[in-house]
């Protein structure tokens, strides 16, 4: 089959680099190249700066209507291309095809979560000690965003990294993974401007791997960037969080998380079985909400442990395109080396493989805090099931992680959880459910190494947006000199 061949969308126009270069993009499956796209450079993200800087004007002087369709169009339509995005997680980064339609419900759903806070209040009258005096806040735009997106879950990233920015007004140049220029920026960008998005508005930037730092930093530093949004890992999130702020630029960083799952003794094991397998290896653990830790009570932990290997060794492994496969392949051969090499090492120090092992879906019991992957982000197809004598230790063991994303705890006592809950120090947590949830009006974020900010809803209407003051006199006022 022939590789598709994409260029770079600036301005309303697919263009190739200015300096005509390309990079291939491969199947992580079959290692075969998918597609063929341009590799941008730092002259290009100016020329995408160029056009964003060029259609702000217009576009964050549109009318509350006239975004609100645009964003509901590109939902609808976004909608009807189910299947060709089912076609193109599968070849681009080994999506099953259940993981690929979630992409395309929450993206169609993120979009339309924007268009509705579009038209919501932007700001608020305030007291004032001078007589005759209006007071206001107001929320503006704040310019050019920068947005950059992950490949694991291309779509919702993507879709998120510019549907709140877009709706408050702003521009955007997005800058996709380099495993997944397509499904996380050029399709997105392929449906807004279709849905009627004016030329310049959302621009998308490609680039070869060995050009990522160069082209982030071209991007985070240009003058007329005024905010930027990163998903991805907590390594790379520090550098963009340091460069942002070096040139006073606020950021939303969601980053990496250690999650943990917690199985209290009172817990219903058949549905905590279920939901822990949902929650280690959906999109084969490349989730950064997945399951990493399950924190199970000792009364019990044997019991859930041996139920779970079960289940997870009948997961059927293999070809993304398979309606069949629940597991399909990690993203390349670096992270199936890096995820083996924790696995490995854990097992050498004297933990014990009670499923899988040697690539296939994993679960490992015995292991030590002292183990790497006891405190490293796993980000593949492993869990580890760590017994705890009692609640408090449960806690303790959930906030023994330099993260704080998300966290699931499984009870029939919902005050219990709640009780528990509220000690656990992440951004998100679940209480009779696993830790792997998103719903586009909540605000989603982390603590600590797991990043600042919150993207969902207001809160992300509230990212991008700045608040001024503003006031109106009632007369002419009185001066002392």
């Amino acid at each position: 089959m022939a590789s598709e061949k994409r260029q770079l969308f600036i301005g309303g126009e697919s263009v190739p680099a200015l300096d005509g270069r390309t990079t291939d993009d491969l199947n992580p499956y079959t290692g075969e190249v998918h597609a063929v796209v341009a590799a941008g450079s730092a002259a290009d993200v100016t020329r995408a700066v160029d056009a964003a800087q060029e259609a702000f004007a217009q576009w964050s002087a549109t009318t509350p209507s006239q975004r609100r369709g645009i964003l509901l169009k590109a939902a609808d339509d976004l909608e009807t291309r189910t299947s060709e995005v089912v076609n193109l997680m599968a070849n681009e980064v080994g999506g099953v095809g259940g993981w690929a339609g979630f992409n395309v419900m929450l993206a169609a759903n993120v979009l339309r979560e924007a268009a509705a806070a579009v038209t919501q209040p932007i700001g608020e009258v305030l007291t004032t000690e001078t007589p005759g005096q209006l007071s206001l806040a107001i929320r503006e735009p704040l310019g050019v965003v920068a947005a950059f997106a992950p490949w694991n879950a291309p779509v919702i990233l993507s879709t998120r990294a510019v549907a709140a920015p877009l709706a408050a007004g702003n521009t955007v140049v997005l800058k996709s993974s380099e495993d997944a220029p397509i499904s996380a920026g050029l399709f997105i960008a392929d449906v807004l401007h279709e849905a009627g998005l004016p030329a310049g508005v959302l621009n998308v930037v490609t680039n070869a791997p060995e050009d990522a730092a160069v082209v982030a930093e071209a991007l985070i530093t240009d003058p007329r960037v005024r905010a930027v949004n990163f998903t991805g890992s907590t390594e790379v999130g520090r550098i963009v969080g340091t460069l942002a702020a070096q040139h006073l630029k606020p950021a939303v960083l969601e980053l990496g998380g250690k999650n943990s799952l917690l199985v209290l003794d009172d817990a219903d094991l058949d549905h905590a079985v279920d939901a822990a397998t949902f929650g280690a290896f959906h999109n084969a653990g490349q989730i950064c909400m997945s399951t990493d830790r399950i924190l199970v009570h000792q009364a019990v932990a044997e019991e859930f442990t041996a139920k779970l290997a079960a289940k997870v060794g009948s997961l059927p492994h293999g070809d993304p395109a398979d309606p069949g496969t629940v597991i399909g392949p990690v993203i390349n051969p670096r992270s199936a080396e890096r995820v083996a090499a924790l696995v490995a090492e854990a097992v050498g120090e004297g933990a014990q493989v009670r499923a899988g092992g040697n690539g296939s879906a994993t679960v490992l019991d015995g292991v030590t805090p002292r183990m790497r992957i006891f405190q490293e982000e796993i980000f593949g197809p492993a869990v580890i099931v760590v017994p705890v004598a009692d609640d408090d230790e449960a806690v303790a063991v959930a906030n023994d992680t330099e993260h704080g994303l998300t966290a699931g705890i499984l009870t029939e006592d919902s005050r219990r959880g709640l009780a528990l809950a509220q000690r656990i120090r992440t951004g998100i947590v679940h209480v009779g459910n696993q830790t792997v949830d998103d719903e586009p009006q909540a605000p989603f974020g982390g603590v600590k190494s797991s990043g600042y900010g919150r993207f969902g809803g207001r809160w992300g209407l509230e990212a991008f947006s700045a608040t001024r003051w503003v006031t109106i006199a009632g007369g002419h006022g009185h001066f002392p000199f």
